[in-house]
């Protein structure tokens, strides 16, 4: 998993919990590194679920809302640095049916070593459209987060419905109707 992913979970475990609580995780998950993560390194999955967990634990917050949290933080973060992906697009479904084919090819050229979610969309009506997630870690509701934060972005009100097509999570779908 990209150092990014590992440093902005950081950012945003201090912003929201402070920096106590992040002192606390990273001391309680014997991480290798110690917590020092570069935004361009790469390291395993298990320490980002480690560390989610542990966050899990202090705030007794639910697994899922937090990474519904840390989705929306993401998107501030994308928002930010790649501003240039949100400008192409005037609306959110436009903008989730480019990132498999325009927005991955980018990160992928950027970061080879990433390995990325699939998303593969399909327009089922003029106000609806289904995303399916596919990815081994299980992360979906931080894609649930960005997706609703995209949705806030182009300011479109919407709902997620949220479906999980395998039991441990790895294939999830999304039917978001605006």
């Amino acid at each position: 998993m990209k150092g990014i992913v590992f440093t902005e979970f950081l950012e945003m475990v201090e912003s929201k919990f402070g920096y106590g609580i992040v002192d606390e995780i990273i001391s309680e998950a014997n991480l290798p590194n110690n917590g020092s993560y570069t935004s361009i390194g790469t390291y395993p999955y298990q320490e980002m679920r480690s560390l989610l967990m542990l966050l899990h634990a202090k705030t007794k917050i639910d697994v899922e809302t937090l990474l519904k949290i840390f989705g929306a933080h993401m998107f501030d973060v994308f928002k930010k640095g790649y501003a240039s992906f949100f400008d192409k697009y005037s609306n959110t479904f436009d903008f989730l049916e480019s990132i498999e084919n325009h927005i991955h090819v980018e990160v992928k050229k950027l970061y080879p070593d990433s390995e990325l979610p699939r998303f593969y969309t399909q327009r089922v009506s003029e106000s609806t459209i289904k995303m399916t997630y596919y990815s081994d870690r299980k992360m979906s509701a931080l894609a649930e987060g960005l997706i609703a934060s995209t949705l806030e972005h182009y300011n479109q009100v919407g709902t997620i419905a949220t479906q999980k097509i395998d039991a441990e999570g790895k294939i999830v779908e999304f039917l978001i109707t605006i």
